[in-house]
Protein backbone atom coordinates (compact mmCIF):
# COMPACT_ATOMS: atom_id res chain seq x y z
CA UNK A 1 0.00 0.00 0.00
CA UNK A 2 2.85 2.41 0.72
CA UNK A 3 3.98 2.18 -2.90
CA UNK A 4 0.46 3.28 -3.95
CA UNK A 5 0.57 6.17 -1.45
CA UNK A 6 4.02 7.22 -2.72
CA UNK A 7 2.67 7.50 -6.26
CA UNK A 8 -0.08 9.80 -4.95
CA UNK A 9 2.35 11.88 -2.89
CA UNK A 10 5.08 12.28 -5.51
CA UNK A 11 3.46 15.34 -7.22
CA UNK A 12 2.85 17.11 -3.88
CA UNK A 13 4.66 20.42 -3.53
CA UNK A 14 3.22 21.47 -0.18
CA UNK A 15 1.52 19.84 2.76
CA UNK A 16 -0.96 21.95 4.72
CA UNK A 17 -1.20 20.59 8.25
CA UNK A 18 -2.97 21.21 11.49
CA UNK A 19 -0.73 20.99 14.55
CA UNK A 20 -1.58 17.43 15.56
CA UNK A 21 -1.16 16.03 12.05
CA UNK A 22 2.17 17.84 11.70
CA UNK A 23 3.37 16.42 14.99
CA UNK A 24 2.40 12.91 13.87
CA UNK A 25 4.17 13.34 10.51
CA UNK A 26 7.28 14.78 12.17
CA UNK A 27 8.35 11.16 12.62
CA UNK A 28 9.55 11.22 8.99
CA UNK A 29 11.91 14.11 9.72
CA UNK A 30 13.82 12.38 12.49
CA UNK A 31 13.57 8.63 11.96
CA UNK A 32 16.83 6.94 11.04
CA UNK A 33 15.87 4.33 8.46
CA UNK A 34 18.06 1.27 8.19
CA UNK A 35 19.13 -0.29 4.93
CA UNK A 36 16.91 -3.29 5.60
CA UNK A 37 13.79 -1.11 5.51
CA UNK A 38 11.74 -1.54 2.31
CA UNK A 39 12.54 0.84 -0.55
CA UNK A 40 8.99 2.26 -0.33
CA UNK A 41 9.69 3.53 3.20
CA UNK A 42 12.85 5.32 2.08
CA UNK A 43 10.96 6.71 -0.90
CA UNK A 44 8.16 8.12 1.29
CA UNK A 45 10.65 9.80 3.61
CA UNK A 46 12.36 11.47 0.62
CA UNK A 47 9.00 12.64 -0.77
CA UNK A 48 8.05 14.12 2.60
CA UNK A 49 11.41 15.89 3.00
CA UNK A 50 11.19 17.48 -0.48
CA UNK A 51 7.81 19.09 0.06
CA UNK A 52 7.11 22.41 1.72
CA UNK A 53 5.10 22.12 4.95
CA UNK A 54 2.78 24.81 6.32
CA UNK A 55 1.45 24.22 9.82
CA UNK A 56 -1.63 26.14 10.96
CA UNK A 57 -1.50 26.48 14.72
CA UNK A 58 -2.05 29.14 17.36
CA UNK A 59 -0.16 27.10 19.97
CA UNK A 60 2.90 25.82 18.09
CA UNK A 61 5.64 28.45 18.27
CA UNK A 62 8.38 26.72 16.29
CA UNK A 63 8.95 23.73 14.05
CA UNK A 64 11.73 21.17 13.90
CA UNK A 65 11.57 20.14 10.26
CA UNK A 66 13.10 21.65 7.16
CA UNK A 67 11.02 23.52 4.58
CA UNK A 68 8.38 24.18 7.26
CA UNK A 69 6.71 27.30 8.56
CA UNK A 70 3.98 28.00 11.11
CA UNK A 71 1.00 30.21 10.33
CA UNK A 72 -1.14 31.21 13.33
CA UNK A 73 -4.30 31.56 11.27
CA UNK A 74 -5.68 29.87 8.18
CA UNK A 75 -5.83 32.52 5.44
CA UNK A 76 -8.13 31.41 2.61
CA UNK A 77 -6.81 34.04 0.18
CA UNK A 78 -3.18 33.07 0.86
CA UNK A 79 -3.92 29.38 0.25
CA UNK A 80 -5.84 30.22 -2.94
CA UNK A 81 -2.83 32.25 -4.10
CA UNK A 82 -0.51 29.35 -3.27
CA UNK A 83 -2.74 27.03 -5.32
CA UNK A 84 -2.52 29.38 -8.31
CA UNK A 85 1.23 29.97 -8.05
CA UNK A 86 2.31 26.42 -7.26
CA UNK A 87 3.68 24.21 -10.02
CA UNK A 88 2.82 21.19 -7.86
CA UNK A 89 -0.23 19.84 -6.06
CA UNK A 90 -1.17 20.79 -2.51
CA UNK A 91 -2.60 18.42 0.03
CA UNK A 92 -3.96 18.88 3.51
CA UNK A 93 -4.00 16.85 6.66
CA UNK A 94 -5.77 17.27 9.96
CA UNK A 95 -9.45 17.16 10.77
CA UNK A 96 -9.97 20.86 11.47
CA UNK A 97 -7.93 21.92 8.47
CA UNK A 98 -9.79 19.52 6.18
CA UNK A 99 -13.15 20.92 7.26
CA UNK A 100 -11.89 24.49 6.83
CA UNK A 101 -10.52 23.95 3.34
CA UNK A 102 -13.73 22.25 2.20
CA UNK A 103 -15.88 25.04 3.67
CA UNK A 104 -13.68 27.69 2.02
CA UNK A 105 -14.08 26.05 -1.41
CA UNK A 106 -10.35 25.31 -1.75
CA UNK A 107 -10.65 21.56 -2.31
CA UNK A 108 -10.64 20.23 -5.87
CA UNK A 109 -10.56 16.51 -5.07
CA UNK A 110 -11.16 14.18 -2.15
CA UNK A 111 -9.40 10.85 -1.87
CA UNK A 112 -11.04 8.59 0.65
CA UNK A 113 -9.40 5.38 1.81
CA UNK A 114 -11.47 2.53 3.13
CA UNK A 115 -9.48 0.05 5.18
CA UNK A 116 -10.61 -3.40 6.33
CA UNK A 117 -10.50 -2.22 9.97
CA UNK A 118 -13.13 -0.46 12.08
CA UNK A 119 -11.97 1.92 14.80
CA UNK A 120 -14.52 3.95 16.73
CA UNK A 121 -14.03 7.54 17.85
CA UNK A 122 -11.75 10.25 16.64
CA UNK A 123 -12.34 13.77 15.51
CA UNK A 124 -14.54 14.24 12.45
CA UNK A 125 -13.07 15.91 9.38
CA UNK A 126 -16.23 16.74 7.45
CA UNK A 127 -17.59 20.23 8.06
CA UNK A 128 -20.96 20.42 9.77
CA UNK A 129 -23.84 21.89 7.82
CA UNK A 130 -22.04 21.90 4.48
CA UNK A 131 -23.42 20.22 1.37
CA UNK A 132 -20.89 19.34 -1.34
CA UNK A 133 -21.85 17.40 -4.45
CA UNK A 134 -19.19 14.89 -5.45
CA UNK A 135 -18.46 13.23 -8.77
CA UNK A 136 -16.76 9.82 -8.57
CA UNK A 137 -13.63 9.84 -10.73
CA UNK A 138 -12.00 6.56 -9.81
CA UNK A 139 -12.18 3.53 -7.53
CA UNK A 140 -9.04 1.54 -6.85
CA UNK A 141 -8.50 -1.66 -4.95
CA UNK A 142 -5.23 -1.68 -3.07
CA UNK A 143 -3.30 -4.62 -1.65
CA UNK A 144 -4.49 -5.80 1.74
CA UNK A 145 -8.17 -5.15 1.09
CA UNK A 146 -8.04 -1.35 1.09
CA UNK A 147 -9.97 0.75 -1.41
CA UNK A 148 -9.42 4.32 -2.58
CA UNK A 149 -12.34 6.43 -3.75
CA UNK A 150 -11.37 9.52 -5.72
CA UNK A 151 -13.95 12.30 -6.05
CA UNK A 152 -14.02 15.69 -7.72
CA UNK A 153 -16.11 18.38 -6.13
CA UNK A 154 -18.92 18.66 -8.68
CA UNK A 155 -19.80 22.27 -7.98
CA UNK A 156 -16.77 24.56 -7.99
CA UNK A 157 -16.46 27.36 -5.47
CA UNK A 158 -17.74 27.54 -1.96
CA UNK A 159 -20.09 24.73 -0.92
CA UNK A 160 -23.68 25.29 0.10
CA UNK A 161 -24.48 25.69 3.77
CA UNK A 162 -27.40 23.63 5.02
Amino acid sequence: MLSFINDLERPIGAYLYGRRMYQAMLYWETVQLSSDQPAEVHDFQAIWHRAQKIVYSRTLESVSSVRTRVEPDFDTAAVQDLKVRSEHDLTGGGSGLAAGTITAGLVDELRLFMLPVVIGGGKGWLPEGVLVDLELLDTRRIAGGATQLRYRLASPGEPQLR
